[in-house]
This record gives structure tokens, sequence and C-alpha cells, in this order.
């Protein structure tokens, strides 16, 4: 991986993105820096990603008692930094909703009792910690809800908004607009960058209500599916490792991986099926 890292110039006519394309690499993954944790630290944040992938609405007491009986003694205070920066917040009801993030922004969730009929009816997007050898980065997709298909995805070193907004745009120029998106009530998409452009194409806005499990339940099987079939079994060494890696998983998970709820189907199949 490093070797055809090496390849990528500044001083080339094509510009880094360009050069990127051509290689078939992420261009994010060529300004990666591992993150400045702690060996202990990384350790105790890949420990409570699996946690709380098995038990969503464990909160900071919970986590910390999970350390306990791992023998790690971690105080709540650290416990709630690391989860800040892993971007994961425990589901469970919460008082004051509207105090939390740009009220003005968030929209309301229209997916309760709706049924996805056709490809690009409904996306989902949300984003999600991932772990490394060394350090982390965070890893954006978006899923069509019909198809089950991966459409758009990208990994970045930050939870910056521009971030899916610009997975967002890259999905709908290969694959057209969804009628409806649907994401959680974050930073990235209770913005006005968002919102503006989602809106202005025309696309549906909607939002899981705070606290609420099943509003996204099926990229949270996607999450699943990553970390437990590939993420954990694969801890990338640098962030083109990573890159490729998911880029083979997705497809495989795109292109030959079955899925019961819709009729043992690959995604891709039921995404580009004639009705």
């Amino acid at each position: 991986m490093s070797e055809i890292k090496s390849y990528i110039s500044d001083n080339e006519k094509l510009s880094i993105r360009q050069q990127c394309q051509l290689l078939g690499i992420n261009r994010s993954s060529i300004y990666y820096d591992p993150v400045g944790e702690s060996d202990e630290n990384l350790r105790i944040m890949r420990l409570m990603d699996q946690e709380h992938l098995e038990y969503p609405t464990h909160g900071v007491l919970q986590m910390q008692d999970f350390l306990s009986v791992q023998s790690l003694i971690v105080n709540q205070k650290r416990i709630r930094r690391l989860l800040r920066l892993m971007g994961i917040m425990a589901i469970y009801p919460k008082r004051n909703l509207s105090k939390l993030g740009h009220a003005k922004y968030v929209r309301p969730y229209l997916l309760r009792g709706l049924e996805a009929t056709h490809s690009n009816h409904v996306w989902a997007i949300d984003i999600t910690y991932i772990p490394m050898a060394k350090g982390f980065m965070y890893l954006v997709a978006i899923i069509d809800l019909y198809s089950r298909m991966v459409v758009g995805w990208d990994v970045f070193n930050s939870l910056n908004a521009e971030n899916p907004l610009m997975v967002l745009k890259s999905a709908i120029a290969q694959y057209g607009k969804p009628e409806i998106i649907n994401s959680d009530q974050g930073s990235q998409f209770t913005c006005a960058s968002w919102i503006d452009f989602v809106g202005h194409s025309g696309i549906k806005i909607s939002m899981d209500g705070k606290g609420r499990a099943l509003d996204n339940i099926f990229i949270e099987r996607l999450w699943r599916t990553v970390k437990q079939d590939y993420v954990y079994l694969n801890p990338a060494s640098n962030g083109t490792e990573l890159y490729l890696g998911l880029r083979e998983f997705l497809n495989y998970y795109n292109t030959r991986k079955t899925h019961q709820g819709i009729g043992r189907q690959t995604p891709f199949t039921r995404y580009h099926e004639v009705a």
C-alpha cells in the first residue's frame, strides 16, 4: 500500500485528486496522519466500539463497568471524551431535545410506516468510527433502503460537515437523486450546508428522532456487517490500506453477499432489477 501511495506527487501536472482517481485510492488517505491518542486509549476506543455495536443503549457508567471487567480502570471524564471523539452517543430518550444541536435545521422523521418500493426511493446516510492498528478514521456511507446497496461511501480523518455532503454529491452523480434521504440529527446534518444543498436538490429530508434505536436500522446493520466481518478482523495499518480493503469488502457486500431481507438477492441485483 505504501508503494501505491508513493506514486502521488505534488510536482505533477495532474492534481492530487486526479492522481488518486487514476490509482484508484482515496484522496483523504494521502493526508492521513495517525490520531494522537495513546495505545491504551486506542484499545479502550476499540473495545467500546465493539460494546456499542452490541449494546447501543450503554452510556458512560455502563461503559465504565464494561471496561472494569476488562481490567481497565478508566474515569468517567475520559470515557465521555473518547466516546465524543468516536462520534458515539448511547441510544436512550432524552429531555429538552430541542436544545441539542441546531434545532432550526432539524427535520421530521418521514419513514414511519413508509415502505421503500423502488431503487432511489429512500437513502440513509450515517457516519461511524473505524478503528485501525494505529489510530482511527471515520466511514461515511449511504445505503439505498429498497435494495440495501451501498451507493456511496468514503473514509475521512475528521467529522467535518463537508464530508457527508461530498459523499452525497458523488452518489448523486453516479446513481441519480433519491426521493428521500434519512440521517440522524448530528451536527453534520443539522447545518446550513446540508439543508441547503439537499433542499435545493429537490430531495425530501428525514431525520431520526433523538434516542430512537430503530429509525435508521438498516444502516446500523451495515455497520455491524462491515465491522464484524471485515474491520475487526483486518485492522488497517494506514489510510490507504483501510480504503482499499473497504472498497473490496463493500464491492463484495453489494455484488456477492445475498440478503434475506430482499429475497436472498444481492443488493446490486435488487437495485438494478427492471420493474
